[in-house]
């Protein structure tokens, strides 16, 4: 039992990790119509600039100013770069930000070299944020922290403790996310600002009517998106590992999101981020035959790609995303 709870709850820290990384991509899209090829890279540069501020200033300051940096970044590339072809069609956006991504790639390897980084975590996060604990005879209990040496029997006994420990980095992962999806749901229905991008979604001539600067509106949200690309990046690299290939990795898994949830659905992403990280996590965890010599836990890097073309044969506009026309 311990163990399908701490598989369920690494899904689901997996899920929110995809969900804050597509949140951005989700809402780019949904107000200029571009899918960002290079939407990875920011999160793979915000991962990398808080190892630098780390050093400097600390962990949880590199949480903060770290995405900061990277949105900055994500506003100037869109300003300067992602404006001037905007007119020209979806072909030359995605080629720009394709190339984009390939430049960073390089930047990051010429500045911090192609071997992965120890991004270490302060000692509050280092070790377990609890631990579930199996008695033979008394059910399952919970330990905040780490149990005491020698509280987990080890070998074959039938009076073996079991124990299973989740992660503090995994903890702060979903209390992060969670937190970005209740300050973006309070930004977009509380705010004046979040009305104007609303309203913007479905009627942007009318907002640029109105006076409102759409132009500036995209810029500026394009850099929201890039700064939470930044903050996964941040709380996923400092998680799992903080290395060159990490932009590739994570943005093919960012697209099957997108496509899955529904293009422009937020509430869609957030759904599929969810099912795709439950499904991933409880595959590996599964030793499953499937097929002679196959196991589950070996297809489990295919899965979310099965999935997808699922979605797009049966329900192309994804799980809650609206139907083309």
């Amino acid at each position: 039992m311990e163990v399908f709870i701490t598989t369920a709850l690494n899904g689901l820290s997996y899920g929110l990790m995809l969900f804050m990384l597509s949140a951005g991509l989700t809402l780019t899209f949904s107000l200029m119509g571009v899918l960002n090829f290079a939407h990875a890279s920011f999160y793979m540069l915000g991962a990398y600039l808080g190892f630098s501020i780390a050093q400097v200033c600390g962990f949880w300051w590199a949480l903060v100013l770290a995405p900061l940096a990277v949105g900055v970044l994500g506003a100037l590339f869109e300003h300067l770069c992602l404006r001037r072809v905007h007119s020209l069609g979806h072909v030359p956006e995605l080629l720009v930000t394709f190339g984009f991504s390939y430049v960073v790639l390089e930047i990051v390897q010429l500045v911090w070299g192609r071997s992965a980084l120890d991004f270490s975590v302060p000692a509050l996060l280092q070790g377990p944020a609890f631990t579930l604990v199996h008695r033979p005879g008394e059910g399952l209990g919970v330990v905040w922290g780490a149990v005491p040496d020698g509280l987990c029997a080890t070998g074959n006994t039938a009076a073996q403790i079991a124990c299973a420990t989740f992660p503090a980095t995994r903890a702060l992962m979903v209390l992060v996310a969670l937190l970005m999806l209740a300050a973006i749901a309070a930004v977009l229905t509380r705010t004046r600002t979040g009305l104007v991008v609303r309203a913007a979604l479905t009627h942007p001539e009318m907002v640029n009517n109105l006076g409102h600067d759409l132009p500036r509106l995209h810029m500026l949200l394009f850099g929201a998106g890039a700064a939470l690309a930044g903050l996964a990046g941040v709380v996923g690299g400092s998680s799992y590992l903080t290395e060159p290939g990490m932009a590739a990795s994570m943005g093919a898994m960012v697209f099957v999101v997108v496509v899955v949830g529904g293009l422009g659905s937020l509430g869609g992403a957030f759904v599929a981020s969810l099912l795709l990280g439950v499904l991933q996590t409880a595959a590996v965890a599964a030793d499953v035959l499937v097929l002679p010599g196959v196991t589950l836990a070996r297809l489990a890097p295919a899965l979310p790609f099965v999935l997808m073309l699922l979605m797009l044969v049966l329900r192309p506009q994804g799980l809650l995303g609206r139907p083309a026309g």
